[in-house]
């Protein structure tokens, strides 16, 4: 088949790829939940899998907990993103989501970082499930029972 002018256009190029947009990625992470955040300028709307994060957090404490960044750099309604993330529960995750939300915020402007910190936004949270240890019950500390009798 032989090549026309057409196939060999660089703009034809240019049309197959996605329009890149400015945004800034950060990963959070708490126990086993991962979140990956993409910031960018917008009117504040967060997307957390699909969903809007007041649907996907629907408790009003979740709401200050992740709106909690955004309030300590004042920049309320400047910035929307969208979260993806995955495993654990509903509260590591929020912690997951906050802690990327934070990272992202540092990487648009380092003078947010001190005040991040001091809130103890950006420290990754290391406690995690502690693992199970042969020649015990089930748990990871419980012991077996043995009868006395």
């Amino acid at each position: 088949m032989p090549i026309t002018e057409k196939d060999q256009t660089p703009e034809s190029v240019k049309k197959d790829k996605k329009s890149t947009t400015d945004y800034i990625v950060a990963h959070g992470r708490r126990k086993e939940a991962v979140a990956r955040v993409k910031l960018f300028r917008g009117k504040g709307q967060i997307v957390v899998n699909g969903k809007p994060i007041d649907q996907y957090f629907p408790s009003e404490v979740a709401k200050i907990k992740w709106q909690r960044p955004f309030n300590l750099t004042k920049l309320d309604n400047q910035y929307s993103a969208t979260v993806k993330v995955e495993g654990s529960g509903k509260s590591s995750q929020l912690d997951a989501v906050v802690h990327g939300l934070s990272r992202a915020l540092v990487l648009t402007n380092a003078d947010f970082r001190g005040v991040l910190k001091k809130a103890g936004l950006l420290t990754r949270d290391p406690r995690v499930k502690e693992r199970r240890k042969y020649g015990l019950a089930q748990k990871a500390r419980k012991g077996k029972q043995s009868p006395k009798r």
